[in-house]
């Protein structure tokens, strides 16, 4: 009976350790929250607001199923792998704020697990540079978009409200898209404390 115990707990734990990975063994951010700041500062905050992002957004697409992916609520609405894609623009255009970079059109097609990953490393870059950034450094802070010759230019305040918040709307959405195509999202993610229950 012992030995019945160490073999699936040994699996339990294998499974565990494999599932914070991606296919090629990397282990992606975001299984747990990352431990807060020592101080509040405009910059630490929205850092951890990223991080919070980032803690629903690995949960919320861990374990999808090719049937969850292709699930969509109703037949003009966006199927959760084309949400999931739209969460991946929003990371970009987040990071890219960060760094004064322009948001420019672009037509990335990838597979599901390389969009995870992807969204999941923008998303932890944010919060890193969020997290290192001087006082004022938001001020400094710009959502940029380039559409040809056409430029436009928002302050950090409309990242806030726009594509960080649209972000974990849509995150949302899978939640309840999984949950709808039979595949509920994983037990003991607990987000006030970001850390999950195995």
């Amino acid at each position: 009976m012992k030995t019945l115990f160490v073999i699936v707990l040994s699996s339990l734990i294998m499974n565990l350790q494999t599932s914070a990975q991606d296919q090629s063994g990397q282990v992606l951010p975001f299984r747990e929250i990352p431990e807060y700041p020592a101080s509040y500062t405009p910059e630490t905050v929205a850092a951890r607001m990223v991080d919070g992002l980032g803690y629903r957004y690995y949960w919320a697409t861990e374990g999808l199923r090719e049937d969850d992916l292709s699930y969509k609520p109703s037949e003009d609405g966006r199927t959760t792998l084309q949400t999931v894609e739209h969460i991946y623009g929003l990371s970009k255009t987040i990071v890219n704020s960060v760094q004064n970079i322009a948001n420019t059109p672009s037509s990335d097609s990838l597979a599901f697990a390389e969009l995870r990953k992807r969204t999941l490393e923008n998303i932890k870059k944010a919060s890193e540079i969020l997290k290192a950034a001087g006082p004022g450094s938001m001020e400094n802070y710009k959502v940029i978009f380039q559409r040809g010759d056409n430029r436009s230019e928002f302050p950090f305040w409309n990242m806030l409200n726009g594509p960080m918040e649209d972000a974990v709307y849509h995150t949302g959405q899978v939640v309840a898209f999984r949950r709808a195509s039979g595949n509920p999202m994983p037990l003991g993610v607990r987000v006030l404390t970001g850390k999950t229950a195995e």
